[in-house]
Parts: structure tokens; sequence; C-alpha cells
């Protein structure tokens, strides 16, 4: 990424080598034209340049080289003057070349940020590699910083992307080991029937039929006597629905469904990066839900590590299972923070779509931090709330609990509520249902496995602990 973004040796940003760009709204671009030649305004005028949001001016010299560039952005809002990802979009859109922001940028370091979260280009299969513009940025932009980040993010993606012949739970294992080797991390991994002695009972069920032995990857980083902060992911590596068996189109993004372990995998990749004086845990139950004589059934009634004995109401209801047990374990030690994400309901993408995930938490104080930090990264998550009178949903008439609501109605909520049923000792414990998929590119957010939610949560982790 290094080649993507560097810093100007001058130090200067009105020095910095590579050729200018200059951010404009409708109204900013009135004042820019009379800054340019008057052929350079008549080229404008041919090409109906306007300054409005997104639109590419190249901006041509007396002797035909490029002499500045013209990007159109929304007006500000001066009362809630955040950033967001628009920038980003001439990664994709300018020719190779160096170039600095000049001007009618306020935020530099995140303009830098989605310039280089939008150059990603995931080429494992294709062997076509793109050459990307570079961006020269000021010496007041911390690009550590933000490599650190994109690294992360760019981790998550890359793991989402992997098919599922290439990303099981054993490859997932081998990705974590790396990062774990990475930052010095020890990685404990529970495989099989070990899962049973160990009393993760949910995990084994789930994963038993795939010809991929399930297991339970336990990492651990930081020093004991600071705070514990524990992120769970769901590792499901595809999911064929189990007995309750999805149709096709159901089916074909199924690879994703490890998106809340890769996410958490990239978070996990910030945190240790950034050395935050933090005890980091990630824990993650990797498996496949897949079909065999063994696998479980719908109407099972299957033991919990919590001790719930939960009824299955349907098998492609799987991730709960897994998260369940895997929560339990996480809860144990009493941690300052739990976090789960988890691609788990398409009830979230009725009710937000693709690009807004919802989070659930109980601590107020906790889910300002996470709304004011969703806002500042434009990294978008909305609250939604545990509603407790729909919990009695979830009644089972012979065991403890249903893992599914007996309708079709609130099927975020209704996840959540199951979820949250194991954990009883975090000081605070936030669940996010993302999607991890981008279905249609924006800037810095391009097609494909996407990184939903980590940026803002390593922002509200580095404001609470950062401080040695």
């Amino acid at each position: 990424m290094s080649k993507i973004c560097v810093k100007s040796k001058s130090g200067k940003q009105a020095g910095s080598p590579g050729c200018p760009i200059h951010a404009v709204t409708t109204q900013t671009f009135k004042q820019k034209q009379k800054e340019l030649t008057k052929a350079q305004r008549n080229w404008l005028s041919v090409e109906g340049f306007s300054g409005s949001a997104g639109e590419l001016a190249l901006v041509q010299n007396a002797a035909g080289k490029l002499d500045c560039v013209l990007f159109g952005v929304t007006a500000p809002d001066q009362k809630n003057n955040r950033p967001d990802l628009a920038p980003g979009k001439l990664a994709t859109l300018l020719p190779e070349g160096r170039y600095r922001f000049a001007s009618g940028i306020s935020h530099e370091a995140d303009a830098a940020l989605a310039w280089i979260l939008s150059a990603y280009d995931f080429k494992r299969y294709s062997g076509k590699s793109k050459t990307w513009p570079q961006l020269v940025v000021g010496a007041k932009v911390d690009l550590e910083e933000i490599e650190r980040i994109a690294t992360g993010v760019n981790l998550a993606r890359d793991l989402i992307n992997t098919p599922a012949n290439d990303m099981g739970p054993k490859q997932l294992e081998a990705a974590l080991r790396k990062l774990a080797k990475t930052h010095k991390a020890s990685l404990s991994v529970i495989r099989g029937d070990n899962l049973l002695k160990k009393n993760l009972p949910l995990v084994h069920a789930v994963g038993r039929a795939s010809d991929q032995t399930p297991r339970l990857l336990d990492m651990k980083w930081g020093k004991a006597r600071t705070p514990k902060v524990t992120l769970v992911g769901k590792g499901v590596c595809f999911d064929t629905g189990g007995l309750n068996i999805k149709p096709g189109n159901s089916m074909a993004l199924m690879k994703k469904d490890m998106g809340g372990a890769a996410n958490t995998i990239g978070l996990a990749a910030m945190i240790m990066a950034a050395d935050l004086p933090i005890r980091l845990r990630l824990i993650i139950p990797a498996v496949e839900n897949n079909i065999s004589a063994n696998a479980y059934r719908p109407g099972d009634v299957l033991p919990s590590r919590k001790g719930l004995s939960v009824e299955i109401g349907n098998t492609d209801a799987e991730g709960r299972l897994v998260l369940a047990d895997a929560l339990a374990l996480a809860d144990e030690e009493k941690p300052d923070l739990l976090i789960d994400m988890a691609t788990l309901t398409g009830a979230a993408r009725v009710a937000l779509g693709p690009d807004l995930p919802p989070f659930y938490c109980d601590d107020d104080e906790l889910v300002a931090d996470i709304v004011q930090a969703a806002e500042n990264t434009a990294d978008p998550l909305w609250q939604m709330p545990f509603w407790d009178r729909y919990d009695q949903w979830l009644d089972s008439k012979i065991a403890d609990v249903n893992h599914i609501s007996t309708g079709g109605f609130a099927g975020s909520l209704t996840a959540a509520l199951f979820l949250r049923r194991f954990v009883e000792q975090a000081r605070s414990y936030v669940h996010l249902d993302i999607y991890g998929w981008t279905p249609a590119p924006l800037p810095g957010v391009p097609f494909g496995g996407a990184a939903q939610g980590i940026r803002a949560l390593y922002a509200v982790i580095k404001n609470r602990y950062g401080k040695n």
C-alpha cells in the first residue's frame, strides 16, 4: 500500500510533487474558474463540468499536459462537518501518475484512507494486476495509522472473497495462525470430537456433517493486567443451510458466511498493529454447515456450553448456534468489552439493506461512542434495540429455548435476543449483524467482500483504551 499513498519529501503540501487535485462544489467552482485560463474555462464548458458531486475534469495546460484535476464533492454540512469516502473514487478514475490534494479537502487523512480503500484488487485467481495512481500526502497525515486500518480492512476483504474450496475451517485457522505469528499472539485450537470434551457441543453439532473438521480458534494477545477486549466472529466457511437446504440463488454467496470471522480478524490486526494497551482475545468457531447422515436436524434438542438446552427450529439458522457456545466461553472470564460480528440474518438486510449494519447494545455510553465513531469514520452502523417483549417468541415447549422464533417478524432482533442469553458477566456487550458484501461498488468500498463496522469499532477501542 505504500506505493499507493506516500508522504511528501518536503513535508509541505503546497510544494509536494504530484498533479494538484482541487475538490469543488457547485458554488466553489465559480471561484476556482477565475484561477484558470480562458482556454481551460472554455474546455470545462464544453465538457459540461459544473462541480456537481462525483464529476471529474482533467484540465490541461497550454502544452497539452495535465495541469490539474477538478473533482466535484458535496458541500460540507457546517454543523456536522463529517468526513466521507467520496474522494476515494479518484483512485479508480485517474490515469497512472502522482497526485496531491491541493484545495477543497478538509479531512486529508480521511481522503487518503478512502483513496487506499478504493485501490483494492483481489487478484488471487485472475492473475491480473492493476496499476493505481499514487497519492502524495502532507506531513501532518499519519500514514502509518492509515495503512494499519487499510491493512485490516483488506485482510477482511481477502478472506471473504476467497471461495470456500480455499477458505474452509482449516484455511481460516491457517490465516489466523499467520496473523498470530506476525504479532506474537498465542493461538489454541480445539478440533473435532475434542469440542465435545471441552464442552462446545453446539459448535460440534453444526460442523460435524462436513468433511472439514469443525474447530474453535482462540487467540490471545497483550498483557494480562490491561482491559479485556474480546471479539467473537462467526466462522461458517460455507452454509448449505443444512437439512433445511438453501435454494441455489441463496447459496451462491455463502462463501461470505464467515464474514463475521473475517471482520474480527481484520479488527484484531488493526488493534495489534497499533499496539493498543489491552488484553485482546479473538474467538472464532470455524465450521461448515453441510449435509450428511450425521447432520443435526430440525426438532433436535442440543446441549450448550451455557447449560441451556436448545431446540433446533431450522438448521439454516446455524450461525447463532456456534456463536452461542463461543460467547458463553468468552463471557466466562468477564471481559470489559465483548463484541460479536456475524453475517447472521436476512432480516437485517430487509430492514437496512446491504450498506448499513445494525448493532445491538444495552450500554448507553458505549452506544453513544459507537454512533459517534461511525459518523467520524464514515463507517455506518445503526442501533437496533434488544426488545425484551419479543424474548418470549423464543420459548420452547420441550427445551429451555428455541433458537429461532415461531413467527416471521423481527428476525434480526430475535437472533440478537437469543445470543444475549449466553452473555451475563461481560461488562459491555455488542452484537453486529453485518452483510459482509458490497453488491455495487461505492467510493472506498469496492465490489465484493466488505469490512463493515471495524473502522468504527477500532476508533471506539482506541479512544477508550488507547492511552497507557
